[in-house]
């Protein structure tokens, strides 16, 4: 069972500050910034209340702001500081803190007011470049690390798919404009993380294709499914975690066996695990990339 946190170590807010613990003590001692609880062995634990101070805290000092100086505000002047300060320069780093920070009080106004002050100033396109993409890096770190549990995960991954959806949406009306192919996009069985896949259709849609959005955990019987309705078709493959280490290579042979035997078809490859994949196994009708925005810069 996952259980929520709401206390942390020094190392969980080292994560999620990305302050080294050690700079932590240093501030803590030098000039009581936070007031941690202590164990029956001295241990350091924090709340929510400490996690918050020290988010704002490193805010302002990446933007200019002593430790010193910072420590002599009030507690209830730092946030009030944060906001006034929070520019085009510092939006980013001050959305992703308020992100984490409904993440992990699994806050949902807070979400929401915070993605409609980007969305004032930004389009959906910027804010899930500048703002969407490094958070779920972020929070992939803080899972593996054991700071956060899939509840928190799960909870902020859903609200982000909530907008995407939304947007989807509204362009979805939009008749395609081009028709030199079709983008299939899934995820391998048992892949369950579709977020990049999703805002994929997004920029397909936008760039005037048509889209069949098949999800996530996917057969590759089911893509030959998909093979009899249309051709000129791109598979388009998010491989966060699935296929493993050990099987991605047969996975490629596979698709190209079973999926690639026709003239038009050909399978796009991106995520994690792609780094796995050997590069004498790809042909003319696979490619793997690095990012979404070279696979934007591809159509």
């Amino acid at each position: 069972m996952n259980v929520v946190k709401n206390v942390f170590s020094i190392k969980d807010l080292e994560n999620l500050s990305g302050i080294k613990a050690h700079t932590i003590r240093i501030w803590e001692k030098r000039y009581a910034i936070l007031e941690p609880m202590r164990t029956d062995t001295n241990i350091r634990l924090y709340d929510i209340h400490n996690l918050q101070k020290l988010l704002n805290i490193t805010l302002l000092h990446d933007y200019g702001y002593k430790i010193s100086r910072i420590s002599k505000l009030s507690p209830d002047k730092i946030p009030v500081l944060v906001r006034e300060i929070v520019t085009e320069k510092s939006t980013k780093s001050h959305a992703i803190n308020a992100f984490k920070m409904a993440m992990m009080n699994f806050d949902q106004t807070l979400f929401i007011n915070t993605y409609n002050n980007l969305l004032s100033e930004k389009s959906f396109r910027d804010v899930f470049y500048e703002v969407f993409i490094p958070l779920m890096n972020e929070i992939g770190l803080l899972w593996q690390s054991n700071t956060i549990s899939i509840a928190h995960e799960h909870f902020i991954s859903y609200l982000i798919k909530q907008k995407l959806i939304t947007n989807i949406e509204k362009i979805q009306v939009l008749e395609p404009t081009k028709t030199d192919k079709i983008f299939v996009l899934y995820l391998p069985y048992n892949e369950i993380h579709e977020l990049g896949l999703m805002y994929l259709n997004y920029e397909f849609i936008s760039n005037g294709y048509k889209t069949i959005y098949l999800g996530e955990s996917v057969p590759i019987e089911s893509l030959k499914d998909i093979q009899k309705y249309f051709d000129k078709i791109t598979f388009v493959s998010y491989m966060t975690v699935q296929p493993t280490k050990d099987d991605i290579n047969n996975y490629i042979e596979k698709i190209k066996s079973e999926i690639l035997i026709d003239k038009t078809s050909e399978c796009w490859f991106i995520g994690k695990m792609t780094t796995e994949i050997n590069p004498k196994i790809l042909n003319e009708k696979t490619k793997v990339f690095q990012s979404i925005e070279s696979i934007i810069k591809e159509i």
